[in-house]
């Protein structure tokens, strides 16, 4: 029988730094910055995490500090995704570079950043496989619910993730209500569907367009993180993370800019990304299989595109950069 429990619990794995990763993009979109460098901030946040939790494992010996174990990479992790999207927003809102061409040189960037820093780190432990393993503090990051083995099915689907599962939903839910239910979602969604008009009602457009891009590459690299602290049981390896980074950007076309639908699509994709495991399909269609993420948005794009309802649209400002003086 196909193991439904066990594909379920896969799939949310897998999808768990799509919706970091998308979740920080519908938040930096809906200033109507569109950041193609994504992956890149995704590459920067898990490296930054490996280079903190290297050095208190390095030094701290033996026995770890739970807190500090979790804490250290947690936090450098959010300060190099903060200084990547900061780069970003000081090109394309300060000095209004063009949006994707900054974006995607981030991408390269991040990648390149996180390949050096991965190989020195490599060649400074003389591992004579190309990766460093952090298992003691992976092990620390995977702690699970102690009463998650005994709920059978319920225990196995709900309880038995690591911390980050859970705040990656969590996010989700802040992020939505925020841009839903607040004066200061209400605020941004302006900003990104109209910026002039949006200053010319006393809305500081920069500020918002900074603190939202900010925000967002710091919960998209926390997607890093996750993937490198849990889902690989802390191993680090050059050019990883494969193509996770840009199937966070097409979740957001397929959740439609709403991060609730988000939480569901980036299991979906979980589930698209790992089917050809658990179906039985030659190596000629297994590329096939694979590609289902992405004929999957492209569908979706379409039917958006034939509905024409607004409610699914992008902000109309998105990829356009601000001119103060030209309102």
């Amino acid at each position: 029988m196909f193991p439904i429990v066990q594909f379920i619990q896969r799939a949310i794995l897998q999808g768990t730094p799509l919706l970091f990763g998308s979740t920080g993009e519908i938040l930096t979109e809906k200033s109507g910055n569109l950041n193609l460098g994504i992956p890149g901030i995704m590459y920067i946040g898990g490296i930054c995490g490996v280079i903190g939790g290297f050095f208190y494992q390095s030094t701290a010996g033996i026995k770890l500090n739970p807190f500090l174990a979790i804490f250290i990479p947690l936090l450098c992790s959010l300060l190099g995704s903060f200084l990547a999207s900061l780069l970003y927003c000081f090109l394309t809102v300060t000095l209004r570079a063009n949006q994707n061409v900054t974006g995607l040189a981030l991408t390269t960037f991040g990648v390149g950043f996180g390949n050096f820093f991965g190989g020195s780190l490599i060649k400074l432990v003389d591992s004579e496989v190309p990766s460093i393993a952090l298992t003691k503090i992976a092990k620390i990051y995977k702690t699970t619910l102690p009463f998650a083995d005994s709920l059978g099915w319920f225990g196995d689907l709900f309880l038995s993730y690591g911390f980050m599962v859970y705040l990656a939903v969590v996010l989700a839910i802040i992020v939505a209500l925020v841009l839903k239910k607040t004066r200061i979602g209400l605020h941004l969604r302006a900003v990104g569907e109209n910026p002039a008009t949006a200053d010319a009602a006393g809305i500081n457009v920069t500020r918002y367009k900074y603190a939202s891009t900010c925000l967002g590459g710091m919960i998209a690299g926390l997607g890093g993180l996750y993937y490198v602290m849990d889902y690989t049981n802390g191993v680090w390896s050059n050019n990883g993370f494969g193509d996770r980074g840009w199937l966070a950007i097409a979740l957001v076309i397929f959740a439609t800019w709403k991060p609730m639908i988000g939480i569901l699509g980036s299991y979906l994709f979980g589930g698209l990304y790992i089917l050809f495991n658990y179906i039985p399909v030659s190596m000629q269609t297994m590329p096939l299989i694979q590609m289902l993420p992405y004929v999957v948005t492209i569908l979706v794009l379409v039917l958006v595109s034939i509905r024409k309802s607004r409610e699914s649209q992008p902000p109309a400002a998105l990829g356009l950069n601000y001119y103060r003086e030209d309102r």
